[in-house]
């Protein structure tokens, strides 16, 4: 293993120090992210590492740390978050030669169990938005377009084409510390996403009388909308009303996944509607989409293979007789 000679005097900074700085110079994330990082920092990371200095930080004490936290109660997925925001501020000391090495690299972690998405049929989707009453095209616009929340808060009438219905998704509204931030999207990404014509009359009474640069959807009494709001207001009240039982405003994401794969829509086409970085994302969060596709994959292959082998019978059949008949 090669070892780099780091001097000492500069690991002096502690992790207080340096995650400070480490912090400020996060800006290539979005508000939501940063805030995120800031509150890991402060519940979990600096209260047990604070006032260590850079150099006194050790691997066996980094995975000590992690078994305790999972210990103590905090759900892997937050152990595994905490870990994280402590490892990329020791990789910025390790660039900034403070460090020689990143003591946190290849510590186990707990694992996180993934709950299995909640879809809705077309049947439920159109239940559960007569209930939502005027924040029914709302509703749809979630389950058919699989916007986050957040982009769909931030949408303006300039981004909406009703010619070629298409919305482009280039912003995306965060609520921070009770403060809505608006930044990019989640990957930093803009991208296109089809608008069905199901949701296009009620988009257009949305945006009449707006400006290009207005929101197109907003609260009763104005301003952007609020998820807590929304769904305290409207989406919780309307699911009971439906019959229906454990759904969130984020089942209405991968219901639009789940509703464009029984249309016949290619992962790669799921992928760029959901803003997903990669197809392999798609395929790890929906996986279970995919059960009734292969199926149907197998069940042509199969049609398929009985086909050819009907040709190849027919073939030897049709081979004798020729001959009989040239002989005749």
């Amino acid at each position: 293993m090669t070892r780099t000679w780091t001097a000492p005097e500069r690991g002096r900074f502690t992790v207080a120090e340096w995650a400070a700085r480490w912090l400020a110079a996060q800006t290539g994330i979005g508000p939501g992210t940063q805030y995120r990082y800031a509150t890991l920092l402060r519940a979990h990371v600096l209260p047990s590492w604070g006032r260590h200095r850079l150099s006194d930080v050790t691997h066996a004490e980094v995975a000590a740390w992690v078994a305790a936290l999972r210990s103590h109660g905090s759900a892997p997925s937050t152990v595994r978050q905490a870990h994280r925001v402590f490892s990329l501020l020791l990789d910025l000391a390790v660039r900034d030669g403070r460090i020689p090495r990143n003591p946190a690299s290849r510590v186990p972690l707990p694992r996180v169990t993934r709950d299995e998405p909640r879809f809705l049929t077309h049947d439920q989707v159109e239940h559960l938005a007569e209930a939502a009453g005027d924040d029914g095209d709302v509703i749809r616009l979630l389950a058919y377009t699989g916007l986050r929340f957040g982009e769909m808060a931030a949408l303006r009438v300039r981004r909406v084409d009703f010619l070629r219905r298409r919305l482009v998704i280039a912003e995306a509204a965060t609520e921070v510390a009770g403060k809505l931030e608006f930044g990019t999207p989640k990957t930093h990404q803009q991208r296109t996403v089809p608008l069905p014509a199901a949701a296009t009359e009620a988009l257009a009474r949305r945006c009449e009388g707006k400006g290009a640069d207005d929101l197109v959807l907003t609260a009763p009494k104005g301003g952007p909308l609020r998820l807590r709001n929304w769904r305290r207001e409207v989406f919780d009240p309307a699911v009971r009303a439906a019959g229906l039982s454990d759904v969130t405003p984020h089942d209405l994401r991968h219901t639009a996944a789940s509703l464009a794969v029984a249309s016949g829509a290619t992962v790669k086409a799921v992928q760029r509607m959901l803003g997903h970085a990669s197809a392999a994302m798609t395929l790890d969060v929906h996986s279970g989409l995919l059960d009734d596709d292969l199926t149907a994959l197998a069940d042509r292959m199969d049609a398929a293979a009985r086909a050819a082998a009907e040709a190849r019978v027919g073939a030897v059949w049709a081979r004798p007789a020729s001959r009989h008949s040239a002989e005749r």
